[in-house]
């Protein structure tokens, strides 16, 4: 295995252990890490997360959490406003998409819990007030985030082998406007969002990713790579760019 795709999956192991601080207005992912010495705070698809050098006691964590409250509500409050309008009430039956089936939401009021695929339904468990659906979206973004930590490293290792090229690192990202990207130095990033998609997109995403590792421009040589694995790749495309608002929450 290469080094830097079991990087990725320590950083998902990681990730399982799911350790939470409930804060007055918001919930934050703690994320324990032998690389930090200090804490750093992060608000992204608002997502609250901190991470922190391992054995940082939790009462510092809240301290370091309460020390930026007025910051972090102010990130979660422009991402509210700044998301486009969503057809989602996140409440109990609605439907959310996951590697093309649909899982039905049920929302429990409680001290607040990762969300968990059980027997066919999504769970979350948040506290019951007016900021309840941002709890629940938030919820699914971190469990989305998580399948993406499980899948697309598993699925980039296949893949590569496959195709004879050696990413040098898989990592897991918010894109705006992409799937993934590869650089120059062999480091690839996915989208946590395409997870949201079949898996046929998925697999599709993931082969046009490395195959920019022997080609690294669209030219026919690239797509030819592509279709050698892939050869239905033109309907994979196709489908992504008209059905891409499917992937968002």
């Amino acid at each position: 295995m290469n080094p830097a795709i079991a990087h990725s999956a320590d950083e998902a192991t990681r990730h399982e252990a799911q350790e939470y601080i409930q804060c007055a207005s918001f919930i934050a992912q703690v994320i324990r890490t032998q690389r930090r010495k200090t804490a750093d705070i992060r608000v992204e698809e608002g997502v609250v997360s901190i991470a922190v050098p391992l054995d940082l006691e939790p009462a510092r964590i809240q301290q370091v959490l309460n020390s930026k409250r007025q910051w972090i509500l102010q990130k979660l409050a422009l991402h509210r406003q700044a998301m486009p309008a969503s057809s989602k009430s996140f409440v109990s039956g609605e439907s959310f998409p996951y590697l093309g089936r649909n899982y039905r939401l049920k929302v429990y009021s409680g001290s607040y819990q990762p969300a968990k695929l059980i027997q066919g339904r999504l769970e979350v468990f948040v506290p019951q007030g007016s900021e309840q659906a941002h709890r629940v979206r938030s919820a699914l973004v971190r469990w989305y985030q998580q399948q993406a930590q499980n899948k697309l490293p598993n699925k980039a290792q296949r893949y590569a082998k496959l195709m004879g090229v050696t990413p040098q690192y898989i990592g897991i990202k918010t894109f705006k406007s992409r799937w993934g990207s590869c650089h120059g130095n062999g480091h690839i990033d996915f989208n946590w969002k395409i997870v949201l998609a079949p898996n046929r997109m998925v697999d599709y995403v993931v082969v046009h990713e490395l195959s920019h590792l022997k080609h690294h421009d669209h030219s026919p040589q690239f797509w030819r790579e592509v279709e050698h694995i892939m050869p239905d790749y033109l309907e994979c495309k196709a489908w992504l760019k008209h059905n891409a608002a499917q992937c968002e929450l």
